[in-house]
């Protein structure tokens, strides 16, 4: 976390989506030996990710929007060649950031640093981040409960100019999008086509990086489960969710937290209260820990399905922790 501190950025420095940005003149000897000072950046990104994953997204936040900055600085005093590599990063850098404030409840901070992202992205010859930064917009409008936007979005990253990851996860989006509108065929439809171009993903070029999750050991069919809630499928939701749930890292809380919250709630309107509750109970803890805006929209929908049997003793233990947690700090 040093590092932002070792790469100081100017008071001027202008971090706005429109800001001209292009690596200047090279520095005496980066060129040379810039493929470690890459690998250095991104060994230091996937930390910050893991940090992201068991940690409020106010304490990892505030240094990983810094080191943004410090990267892009960096990368316009270094030569064309690693200058464009460390520009690359720096928007993989901004596009984390905008995830960190979706999961802070900044929907605006979310959506200006997605597009800083793109701009930086395009700086160093990487279209296709733009096409992911639809993808990641369109989580925003999931979570606003637009359907339409967010299927109009997904729709933006299809072209079959776009490595397969990009469209397998824009078609998972999709189909999350379709879930909520209440069409299970082209949910179903929008899956294939996801299941099929993410098994031609043939992983990220030169060790960069991954798009998306790096969590699950098989995405489609943990939004299958995900969009057979939204779906009114809890039954059939439950049974996916409970085996995807039980392959999930351990060390990866947020990811635990937010699959398991959408388990708990399938088998809670399945009619499943006190195992329901239990899930629940098991996982407030890390939900605490995490402190995550986009869970705590499946959790409100949890609290108010289990609140349904107000006499349920499973329920009565694990209310008041469960309201905790809902209950914004002061």
């Amino acid at each position: 976390m040093g590092a932002a501190a070792i790469l100081p950025v100017g008071p001027g420095d202008d971090m706005t989506p429109s800001a001209s940005i292009s690596p200047g003149p090279s520095v005496s000897g980066t060129e040379a030996h810039g493929e470690p000072l890459v690998d250095a950046y991104r060994t230091l990104l996937a930390q910050y990710r893991r940090l992201g994953q068991v940690s409020p997204p106010a304490a990892v936040l505030p240094v990983v929007a810094e080191q943004t900055r410090a990267l892009r600085a960096l990368a316009e005093r270094t030569g064309s060649r690693t200058g464009r590599e460390l520009l690359a990063l720096a928007a993989r850098f901004a596009e984390f950031t905008g995830w960190l404030s979706q999961e802070a409840d900044d929907e605006d901070a979310a959506l200006h640093w997605t597009a800083h992202a793109v701009d930086l992205a395009a700086a160093s010859g990487d279209r296709d981040l733009a096409s992911y930064a639809l993808v990641r917009r369109a989580l925003i409008t999931y979570y606003r409960g637009e359907a339409d936007e967010t299927i109009a979005l997904a729709e933006g990253a299809s072209s079959d100019r776009l490595p397969p990851r990009v469209r397998g996860l824009a078609a998972q989006r999709e189909a999350q999008g379709h879930a909520l509108a209440g069409d299970y065929d082209a949910c179903m439809r929008g899956l294939d086509r996801a299941r099929s171009l993410l098994a031609r993903d043939p992983g990220p070029s030169s060790g960069g990086p991954v798009l998306g999750t790096i969590h699950l050991n098989d995405p489609v069919s943990m939004i299958t489960g995900w969009c057979l809630v939204d779906l009114g499928r809890p039954r059939a939701a439950a049974e996916i969710l409970d085996r995807e749930c039980a392959r999930l890292p351990v060390a990866a809380w947020r990811t635990q937290v937010r699959y398991g919250v959408r388990r708990a709630l399938a088998h809670a309107r399945a009619g499943e209260i006190d195992h329901a509750c239990e899930l629940t109970e098991q996982l407030l803890p890390l939900a605490t820990t995490v402190s995550s805006a986009t869970i705590a929209t499946d959790l409100r929908r949890l609290s108010s399905t289990v609140s349904r049997h107000p006499r349920n003793r499973s329920y009565l233990a694990v209310s008041p922790r469960l309201a905790a947690v809902l209950t914004p700090a002061p």
